[in-house]
């Protein structure tokens, strides 16, 4: 009798715990109260020039990425009537076989949906829909490259980090180099690393540094110089900010952010550089990326932005040398992996009827999986950038909807799952919202 009783008990139990688990596998991007279970997932690590998968036996499977930009996210998820579209985009990405995604962790200013208002003042609002966004990509089991300030002004950069500083009566240049060198600024800027490495995810009850959704920390997105001779500024500044996260976080990644441009201290690799003006915005490619802190090397790829009067040969034979270049330097100089980062290129058709994006992307997507073939340093691409439908404020001469460009969509498709396909063990981007991608590839 005590044994029936028991079973009646736990029936009820596990219908309840049946129905969170379904509600929020169909409907979590409407949901508001805490999220009681996550898919499992392991954190990323990085061995010797490769990425790899530490699982909770201690054993390691190689970790290759095909991965998006989507700088939206947070904003997006602030209010719950446009979450979905996050979600939506989060499954596209899934189904074309995708595991990592790049966006935004900053907006600062005193805009209504800004992230931090004030130095180490924060909109728990906007907060919590960057809860959302690492909650449902884990959902969709994909990781997040999480970018923490931004060079360019917009969502408020480091400009504004600058400006607080005036504003508080500090005595200190109107340059917006000072943000690297200034002792009030830097207590700033750590000040919001500090607040987002240790926030508790106000949905999963996760600290975001125990979070295995992330994948990396981004120090800043594309740090420039507004001159060459600030470059020594800029590479203190990545050793210290790479050690302060690592102080608080020891589980995930952290990369600078670089577009991989070679400065002054390489001279022998100016050639590669897209002009000379490549050269005087103070970052190195492999000075900056041989930090002892940081994991991996970060590139970006723009030929059309670059060199905007070469015709498509060009810049295919520029991006060509560029790739290889760098996959060389990752696997020779630096002995860590290359994560293409950015790579973009406008969506036209040229006249021959085809793709100029489809051909400078295969391009990338062949070098990368050449190299995975090898064993070597390239270790994977993110395209720049993908939307859904309402998001076209966020659009720029790169973004567009890859469902709406077949061709496109199959070649992203195909590089997700040839590099799947040489993972023999670990973990894959199947899961149990949908079938997997690459079953018929």
């Amino acid at each position: 009798m005590e044994h029936l009783w028991r079973e009646r008990k736990a029936y009820p139990l596990l219908g309840l715990m049946s129905l969170v688990v379904i509600l929020y596998m169909n409907f979590g991007d409407r949901l508001a109260f805490p999220i009681l279970w996550q898919p499992r997932m392991s954190f990323v690590g990085t061995n010797s020039t490769r990425f790899v998968i530490n699982d909770d036996n201690g054993e390691q499977s190689i970790f290759y990425v095909n991965g998006w930009n989507s700088y939206w996210f947070m904003e997006e998820s602030v209010w719950g009537n446009s979450r979905y579209k996050v979600s939506e985009m989060l499954k596209r990405g899934s189904q074309m076989g995708m595991t990592v995604c790049r966006t935004w962790a900053f907006s600062d200013g005193r805009r209504h949906d800004a992230l931090q208002t004030t130095p180490g003042f924060f909109n728990e609002k906007v907060f919590q829909g960057l809860d959302f966004v690492i909650a449902e990509a884990r959902r969709h089991n994909i990781r997040l490259i999480l970018s923490l300030v931004n060079n360019l002004n917009a969502f408020g950069g480091k400009a504004q980090y600058v400006k607080w500083a005036q504003e508080a009566g500090v005595n200190v240049s109107s340059s917006t180099d000072s943000f690297f060198s200034h002792p009030t600024i830097k207590r700033y800027f750590k000040d919001y690393i500090k607040a987002i490495v240790t926030r508790k995810n106000s949905l999963t009850g996760v600290r975001y540094s125990e979070e295995p959704a992330v994948f990396a920390w981004e120090l800043m997105n594309e740090p420039r110089c507004t001159s060459n001779s600030s470059a020594p500024v800029l590479q203190t500044w990545i050793s210290e900010m790479a050690a302060f996260i690592k102080s608080l976080d020891q589980k995930h990644l952290v990369t600078v952010g670089l577009e991989g441009f070679y400065g002054p201290q390489t001279a022998n690799r100016s050639g590669v550089n897209p002009g000379e003006w490549a050269a005087l915005l103070g970052s190195d490619f492999i000075q900056n990326s041989a930090v002892k802190n940081i994991d991996f090397a970060s590139v970006h790829a723009y030929p059309d932005s670059w060199i905007p009067d070469a015709d498509l040969e060009e810049k295919a034979h520029f991006l060509s040398k560029w790739v290889d270049y760098h996959i060389s330097d990752g696997e020779s100089v630096l002995k860590k992996p290359v994560l293409f980062m950015e790579v973009g290129s406008s969506i036209q058709t040229n006249k021959q009827g085809t793709n100029d994006t489809d051909l400078l992307l295969k391009m990338v997507y062949d070098k990368v999986y050449e190299s995975a073939k090898k064993g070597q340093a390239g270790a994977g691409a993110l395209i720049w950038q993908l939307v859904v439908d309402g998001v076209e404020s966020y659009s720029d001469h790169f973004s567009f909807i890859a469902w709406e460009h077949p061709s496109t969509y199959e070649l992203i498709l195909v590089q997700s799952c040839r590099l799947q396909s040489m993972v023999e063990k670990g973990e894959t981007n199947r899961n149990i919202n949908h079938a997997d991608p690459c079953v018929s590839h």
